[in-house]
């Protein structure tokens, strides 16, 4: 009897790895990250990982003994789901953060969805596009016990340097698991095992550095794509979130194309979107792709009799789906219509506002023609190159009731603004080049950090000052007269205004005096 062959019917284990062996194994190779972020971040780090982790163990653990099913908690894949979450977390964040994180990844994306294998896209990222779009204002908090400082990758959008190093190491800034040499580690170690393979990570990572070479601006200079590749999670989301068993396709040939799309997605949200670090969201738009792709790239078995030509048409759940959106589509356009006038009416209310809060000697605004030639003549596009993503909008000459000139009014933007929020701002102007004022007209920066810009302590520092160029000063205490002291905590968003008005002043200097 001992050598009768066992019969069962399918599917047959053909690995010695299991489901929780495959969960250790991530953990394990999460450790370096987990530990140098604590390293590097302190005890802030510590909590924030272990309010994730146990967050999402007792959520699953509830969930399992509410519905009656059995505990899967063991398998270990709440755990990984709460510290993949975790280390894309800043290190200050509040403790109720990485709780809700993740309640939300384990609750609604898992469980709510038949649990482990049954979820359409990666928990832990759903988690935070969750907080992302719930708590925007502290998840771009990256001060810890009261020092702030940018990501490597806000200094790279403002067009600053980046010590490379730090940003390979870890010590740049960011979010906890931001140390790209302790990611490479985890990830060798389950390339070794068996645990993942090469297909996604390679893919993302190539087809990410070709599209920033294409469209970045710098061509394909090494330096310039490394630091893209070192910033912003894209070693993260290729090597532990797009690599996702249970959202990743099954074949070769489909992992090549989905991280082909991941890595296009990265790059078209990091070069063309509004905020650079939007890896999650590229990456969950790839797993809804996956049961397409899976149709297109699994293999037809030998013998299986393909359908008649004509019988096999578009899902009917898909058609559905694409008349909703349609539909939505149409509805929103319509209501953008009827309001369109509404908006640029109040919006030139705004302005109009703005223009008398900065030249206050006028009775009226008027256009000059060779002003109008100018801004016309820079097309659209960003203006001089010491300013980074500066555009110059309209120049109005402010006329007294004696119809004298009574000073100049530029209106600037700055896409330099925190996560590549565009900054509106006038600036006025005497016919002697002193500075009347400041005033914004479009502001959305993180609320208590960027949003103080707005506030007279700011830029109340530009009044009654005539020079040339105005320098940032990061370390505070300004003597000279042309420095401006950054807000604490948004030497971005303060850098991106001292910008704007320079180039302001170089467009007076040019075109006016």
């Amino acid at each position: 009897m001992s050598r009768l062959y066992n019969v069962s019917s399918s599917p047959h284990a053909r690995n010695r790895l299991n489901t929780s062996g495959v969960m250790y194994n991530v953990i394990l190779a999460l450790l370096p990250a987990a530990v140098f972020g604590v390293y590097r971040y302190g005890f802030r780090a510590f909590l924030v990982i272990a309010v994730s982790v146990l967050s999402a163990v007792l959520t699953e653990f509830i969930f399992d003994f509410i519905t009656k099913k059995n505990n899967t908690v063991k398998d270990g894949s709440a755990v990984v789901t709460g510290l993949l979450l975790a280390l894309c977390l800043p290190a200050g964040v509040p403790v109720y953060v990485p709780f809700a994180g993740s309640l939300f990844a384990i609750l609604f994306v898992k469980c709510f969805f038949g649990g482990l294998g049954h979820n359409f896209m990666n928990p832990a990222l759903a988690g935070r596009c969750f907080l992302l779009l719930s708590f925007s204002g502290v998840m771009a908090d990256y001060s810890v016990d009261g020092i702030s400082s940018s990501t490597p990758l806000e200094v790279l959008a403002a067009g600053q340097p980046v010590d490379v190093m730090d940003a390979f190491l870890g010590f740049g800034g960011g979010v906890i698991g931001s140390s790209i040499v302790a990611l490479c580690l985890g990830g060798l170690y389950l390339w070794v095992i068996g645990a993942i393979t090469f297909e996604i990570p390679v893919t993302v990572l190539v087809s990410f550095s070709v599209f920033i070479g294409l469209f970045g601006g710098q061509g394909f200079d090494p330096m310039y794509i490394w630091l893209h590749l070192a910033t912003g999670g894209v070693v993260m989301g290729a090597v532990f979130m797009a690599t996702d068993p249970v959202t990743s396709p099954v074949t070769s040939l489909g992992q090549i194309l989905f991280g082909l799309l991941t890595g296009i997605l990265c790059g078209v949200f990091r070069i063309f979107g509004s905020t650079p670090d939007s890896v999650s969201y590229a990456i969950i738009i790839a797993n809804l792709a996956v049961p397409l792709i899976d149709e297109i790239s699994v293999p037809v078995p030998y013998g299986f009799r393909k359908q008649r030509e004509g019988k096999k048409g578009i899902p009917k759940s898909a058609l559905i789906l694409c008349a909703i959106t349609l539909i939505a589509g149409a509805a929103l356009s319509g209501v953008f219509g009827m309001t369109k006038e509404r908006i640029e009416e109040q919006q030139m209310a705004a302005s109009a506002a703005s223009y008398r809060e900065v030249c206050p000697g006028a009775a009226s605004f008027s256009y000059d023609e060779d002003l109008k030639a100018a801004i016309e003549a820079l097309g659209g596009e960003i203006y001089g190159t010491e300013f980074g993503k500066a555009y110059i909008n309209e120049a109005v000459v402010g006329v007294d009731e004696s119809g004298a000139e009574a000073g100049y009014v530029l209106s600037v933007t700055s896409a330099d603004g925190f996560g590549g929020n565009h900054i509106t701002l006038s600036v006025g102007l005497s016919v002697e080049g002193t500075i009347n004022g400041i005033s914004f007209t479009e502001l959305n920066e993180t609320a208590g950090m960027g949003m103080l810009c707005g506030e007279e302590p700011f830029k109340g520092q530009f009044a009654g000052v005539n020079t040339e160029k105005f320098i940032l000063n990061k370390a505070g205490g300004s003597t000279a007269e042309n420095e401006i002291d950054t807000v604490s905590g948004a030497s971005v968003s303060s850098g991106a205004v001292v910008n704007a008005v320079n180039a302001a002043l170089d467009f007076y200097a040019e075109y006016i005096r």
